[in-house]
Parts: structure tokens; sequence; C-alpha cells
């Protein structure tokens, strides 16, 4: 048996990743039917204030989330704008854990962030031998998702039960960062709670330039390690604790202040 099949040993843990935010019941909703499948289970919401529809934000949070998680981990990120339709179900075996998501390119960074994964698609005929039923039209989440993980999480099925390996799923809907000599161009992939602007960029692009900075909106920035080596209400670039390139203000928000969201493009550069 190599690597990329290994056999998933569930640990009991699903986490939950969403765009459902939670004035609704659907996150309680999806919990209850982990629960009914699986008293034990432990719970973690990774998120659920992803942007509404925009799975590539879902992706780029699980990719550099879910080592933090113990292996045997089931990640379930359900951001789905073509819930209802004939679109697939992906299933994914990364370094131990196992990621459940519509196949709308969600999973596109996981897989593209680590070295050794197995990818498959749902077949219909996994779902009857669970015991699911004909889901609604609206809410896979807690007729399809929330029981698979259930009994992956209980360690009743494995993901090799739920469909045969492909070769590939639906590419992501986020451009790759642009290295080219001495710059490297990507964008800001989601806003946080700070209004810090966080970016695809990694950090590991930035290891060739000996004096990086950052030009965003007109502005260029300097690159610095903490939030306090500026002054209150001045802007700052640094490579966040998820090691990506992070445009901040001081105690303020950069998204406010630099009028920015979701795609503004960024590049560093040898200053």
């Amino acid at each position: 048996m190599n690597e990329r099949s290994a056999r998933f040993a569930a640990s009991g843990v699903v986490t939950l990743t969403t765009d459902f935010g939670l004035r609704d019941p659907f996150v309680g909703v999806m919990k209850g039917q982990l629960l009914v499948r699986f008293r034990e289970v432990r719970i973690v919401d990774l998120t659920h204030e992803v942007l509404a529809h925009w799975p590539a934000e879902a992706g780029f949070w699980l990719a550099r989330s879910f080592r933090y998680f113990p292996a045997g981990t089931v990640h379930v990120a359900v951001v789905d704008p073509g819930v209802g339709t004939s679109r697939d179900i992906a299933v994914v075996e990364c370094e131990g854990h196992v990621f459940l998501a519509p196949d709308n390119g969600l999973l596109a960074s996981v897989i593209e962030n680590s070295t050794s994964v197995a990818l498959r698609r749902v077949d219909p005929s996994a779902l009857t031998r669970m015991r699911i039923g004909a889901p609604s039209a609206t809410f896979h989440g807690r007729d399809i998702f929330a029981p698979m993980a259930a009994e992956l999480a209980a360690g009743r099925i494995q993901p090799s039960d739920l469909g045969a390996e492909v070769h590939e799923l639906i590419p992501g809907w986020l451009e790759e960062p642009v290295v080219g000599q001495g710059q490297v161009t990507g964008s800001v992939v989601t806003v946080d709670h700070f209004g810090n602007l966080i970016t695809n960029i990694d950090g590991r692009f930035l290891a060739g330039l000996a004096h990086p900075a950052i030009r965003v909106a007109g502005h260029e920035l300097p690159l610095r390690r903490t939030y306090a080596d500026v002054r209150p209400g001045d802007y700052l670039a640094m490579v966040n604790s998820f090691g990506v390139v992070e445009i901040a203000r001081a105690e303020q928000s950069a998204a406010e202040g630099l009028g920015l969201d979701r795609g503004a493009p960024v590049v560093v550069f040898q200053k």
C-alpha cells in the first residue's frame, strides 16, 4: 500500500467550514446530524463567515489550517453555489486527513499545497449504503455532508468506500501568484475581522529578495515583523502566522483605509 492510499485512521474529530453564518440554524442542524450518527463526535467550527458563494476562500483557509488538527480529522467544507444540481461531491485524502466538499474548486488549494493526495468523487451507491436518502435541493450540508462525515469520523467507513480514485477534480477559482524576476504578483484572498488584507503570496516567495517591499493601491509599504513595528494608523506588510503576505494598518482597518477588498492586486518587489 503506497503513501497516497494509506488507510485513514479516524480520530473522531470533524471540522466545519461554511458560508452559512451563525444567524440562521444551518450550522446547528449540521451538528445535530453529526451527533445523530456519532454521539461521541468532536466538532470544531473552523469558520462560518466565508464570503458567500466563494469556494476559493474556504479552500484557502482549509489548506493553511488543517495541519493544526490531529491526523484522522474529517474536514467538511460547504460553500456550494451549485447545491441541488448535478455537481459532484469531492473527497480528498491528504497527510492522514480527509476533506469533503462540493466538487467546485473548493479543495484546489489543499491539493496544490500537498505532496501526497488521493482524489475521489462520491459514487451515489455509497450514499445508499450509508442510508442517506434523497436530499433536499438546498441543504446538502445537512442531508449528505454531515451524515457522511459522521460515518468517516466514527471509523465505520473508509474514504475508499465512497468512490474510486480519479485523476483530477474541478480546478480552483484563484489564479496562483506569478513569480517573475525580482517580484511576485498575487491578490487579496480574504479580509479578516481586524480589516487585514490577506493575500495568496506565500512567504517563501520572498526568500530571494534581499530588501522586499509591497505595492498595493498605489502605496509602497515596508515589510515588518509585527504590527507594533509602525506607529498607530500606519500601513505595513508582514508574513503572517499562516505564512502568507498580509497588508495591515496598525490598530486600524487596512481594508477600510485603502478601500480594498478581495481580488485586489498586490506586488512584492525588490526595493
